[in-house]
């Protein structure tokens, strides 16, 4: 594409042009230059706003799905509920039929107490009678005199038995009637007369009646909210491929306008291959004087036996334990905060447009920030470390990652950084690469403000 842009450069001009007419191109690349920057930041910006909804629908997918899993547990809970108010209907019912059992039982107990009773009536007249007899008995002996006084002792023996006797029954009588009574109520609470009303049935069945109801109604309406979770269950779930289809459509949409944010930054670089001086010309060149000072710095390095390769090109990133965000360890980080600030910091002072420049390794590790982005992170507060402790971590986002590897002479990216706490700011980047002893070690990322 960078070619055929050339091309068409070339062909536009004449083989002698006059001053004029080189002063008009330039206008030309200029107001292209500009064009294509306006584009690259309108396309930050749309994909920036994409990729924002795209996160939300991603985290609403993921609530609706969570929201429809739970409506699964309560329908799984209101099926139970049935299941188990259906046997507590049941209990209820064998509850009745058994205090209706025991109301048969109560009732014969009842007619036994009256037998009882009316026996004990019975044993009292009788000791009323053998009382009559005895006392004839011994009126009859005192008569006799001496020939009647030992039978006589025996009818007194009889009377004074008789009178035990009787009193022991009317005790009885008295206690029976009070059982009577008593059970003679509880036969009434716990009797069920089937043909008979509600209001008519014993105290126990009616109470037993509206547990009944009241298991009842919670069965019913166990039944109608399992409906209802099962009826939210569909719609749930055909909101959660809905929203589905949107990400999928966002997504797609986000890849359109990466298409045009490439187009917007490839133009840019064009112009600036031409030779014509554009607004990022300054950038470019100071990217590129960083760049080259710094692979200087570690070249002289590693001559000076301060780092080995093996050293520089660590890898090994190990996780520094409780950082948030994870910020990560290597071998060649002392060296980096001992040789980049110099550089690094120097080239925040050649526009106040600058907002970052940094040295990162091919894989987007940053060893050493900015001072300002440089700080100690705080324990539990992640807003305040995204923003100001972005050293020790890997950026291997499409900018970071693009910036990093680039191995060509400079590259100019647009895009959208985060800030922490919901903000965001788009910039420019300039990009070069560095190269230590002939191999690849990284890129110089210089970040500037529109």
């Amino acid at each position: 594409m960078l070619l055929a842009f050339k091309r068409r450069l070339a062909a536009a001009a004449p083989p002698e042009p006059a001053a004029a007419h080189g002063a008009d191109l330039t206008r030309v690349v200029e107001d292209l230059a500009q064009q294509a920057s306006a584009l690259g930041l309108e396309a930050a910006e749309v994909r920036g706003a994409i990729e924002d909804a795209s996160q939300a629908a991603q985290m609403q997918g993921q609530a609706v799905l969570a929201l429809a899993q739970q409506l699964q547990q309560v329908a799984q809970a209101q099926g139970d509920i049935a299941n188990e108010t259906d046997a507590a209907l049941k209990a209820v019912t064998q509850v009745g039929d058994a205090v209706h059992g025991v109301g048969q039982e109560v009732g014969n107990i009842v007619t036994t107490l009256r037998e009882v009773s009316q026996a004990a009536r019975e044993i009292t007249q009788i000791a009323l009678q053998t009382r009559l007899v005895a006392f004839n008995a011994s009126v009859e002996a005192k008569r006799a005199g001496e020939a009647g006084r030992g039978f006589s002792v025996v009818a007194d023996a009889v009377k004074d038995l008789a009178a035990r006797v009787e009193t022991s029954s009317k005790q009885i009588m008295g206690t029976v009637g009070q059982l009577d009574t008593r059970i003679g109520a509880l036969e009434r609470e716990v009797r069920r007369d089937d043909a008979a009303p509600l209001d008519k049935q014993g105290a126990v069945h009616r109470a037993l009646a509206t547990v009944g109801d009241g298991v009842h109604r919670i069965l019913e309406a166990s039944g109608r909210s399992r409906d209802v979770c099962q009826g939210l269950e569909a719609q749930v779930g055909s909101i959660e491929g809905d929203i589905r289809a949107t990400t999928g459509r966002l997504a797609a949409t986000q890849e359109r306008t990466e298409k045009f944010l490439r187009i917007s930054e490839h133009l840019i670089e064009a112009v600036a291959e031409c030779g014509v001086r554009t607004p990022d010309t300054p950038f470019v060149e100071a990217a590129q004087q960083a760049a080259a000072q710094i692979a200087q710095l570690l070249e002289e390095a590693l001559r000076a036996g301060a780092v080995t390769p093996a050293e520089l090109f660590d890898e090994d990133y190990r996780p520094i334990e409780g950082s948030a965000p994870q910020q990560h360890m290597t071998r060649f980080v002392a060296l980096a905060e001992r040789l980049f600030p110099a550089v690094q910091e120097r080239m925040l002072g050649v526009s106040e447009k600058i907002v970052f420049c940094i040295a990162v390794d091919r894989n987007g590790y940053i060893p050493c920030h900015n001072q300002k982005y440089n700080q100690p992170q705080r324990a539990g507060d992640i807003v305040w470390n995204t923003a100001n402790c972005r050293n020790r971590r890997i950026f291997n986002d499409r900018t970071g990652l693009a910036s990093a590897r680039n191995q060509r002479p400079f590259l100019l990216q647009t895009y959208r950084r985060d800030m922490g706490g919901g903000k965001f700011v788009i910039l420019k980047e300039a990009a070069a690469p560095i190269t230590v002893a002939g191999r690849h070690w990284g890129g110089l990322r210089l970040a500037f403000k529109f």
